[in-house]
C-alpha cells in the first residue's frame, strides 16, 4: 500500500461528466453564430479567445461560459446578433445548469473502496452555486472528508489548501483529468499526481506534452484502476 495520507479527487470529467455539455454548447454557438460571422472567421477560435480574456473576471462554469458567448456573439456579429440566438445561448445555459449529475464508470465503488484506507478530499474549481449543487446531488458528498471549492488551481492554491488540512503535500495524491491544473501544480509541490484522461479537455486546460518522474506521475487508462495501483 502507498504511503499517502490524503487522496484528493479533482470533480468534473474525473468524478463526473461535464466537458460533453460545453462541447455541445460550443457547437451550438458555432452553429447559430456562423451565418453572422465574416468570411475566414474561425468562430469556435473566438469564442476561446473571449473565454481567456475573461477568466480572471467571470472564473470557470457554465454562467462564466455563458457571458463569454453572448460577448463573443456580439464581437463575432459586429452587433448584427438578433435577441432570438442570443435566448438560443441563454437557454443553453440555462438547461447545462440544470443537468442531472452523470457518475463517470466505477467511481463510486472506487471511493468507497480507496477510502476505507485513506482520507479523501474533493478539490474542484468553478461556480460555487454549481460546484456545491453537482456535489451534493451526486450521491459522493458522504466519501469526503472535505469539499473544496477554489476559484484557480495553481500551486500557491494548493499549497494554502494543503496547509488548511493540515497535511504535508508529500503525503498527498491528487487524481484528476487536467494535467494544468490537476497535476503540474501538485507536483510542483513535492506531491504526487494521477492523470486519469477524459475524451473531451477544454482548450484553455490543454497542455505540451511533458516528461514526468514516474516517482510522481502516473497516467491510468480508468479511474477503477486507482485501487490496485495503491495496492489496496
Amino acid at each position: 500500500m502507498k504511503s499517502f495520507e490524503v487522496i484528493a479527487f479533482d470533480a468534473d470529467d474525473t468524478l463526473w461528466h461535464s466537458e460533453d455539455g460545453f462541447h455541445a454548447n460550443e457547437q451550438l454557438f458555432v452553429e447559430v453564430l456562423s451565418p453572422f460571422a465574416a468570411a475566414g472567421v474561425d468562430v469556435k477560435a473566438a469564442l476561446t479567445a473571449v473565454e481567456h480574456k475573461n477568466l480572471a473576471v467571470f472564473g470557470y462554469g457554465v454562467k462564466a461560459f455563458g457571458l463569454s458567448a453572448i460577448e463573443a456573439a456580439i464581437t463575432i456579429s459586429e452587433g448584427r446578433v438578433t435577441a432570438e440566438v442570443i435566448g438560443r445561448l441563454v437557454e443553453a445555459v440555462r438547461a447545462q445548469l440544470g443537468e442531472a449529475v452523470r457518475l463517470l464508470p466505477n467511481v463510486a465503488d472506487v471511493l468507497e473502496r480507496v477510502g476505507r484506507v485513506y482520507r479523501l478530499v474533493l478539490i474542484t474549481k468553478g461556480d460555487l452555486i454549481h460546484q456545491t449543487h453537482k456535489v451534493e446531488t451526486s450521491g459522493l458528498a458522504h466519501h469526503f472528508s472535505d469539499v473544496e471549492i477554489l476559484l484557480e488551481k495553481n500551486s500557491d492554491t494548493y499549497d494554502r489548501l494543503f496547509r488548511k488540512l493540515g497535511v504535508a503535500v508529500e503525503r498527498v495524491c491528487m487524481v484528476g483529468n487536467s494535467v494544468r491544473s490537476d497535476i503540474l501544480p501538485v507536483i510542483s509541490l513535492g506531491g504526487t499526481g494521477v492523470h486519469v484522461p477524459y475524451p473531451l479537455l477544454w482548450e484553455l486546460e490543454h497542455i505540451d506534452p511533458l516528461e514526468y518522474d514516474p516517482e510522481h506521475f502516473t497516467q491510468l487508462a480508468s479511474i477503477a484502476e486507482l485501487p490496485a495501483w495503491l495496492a489496496i
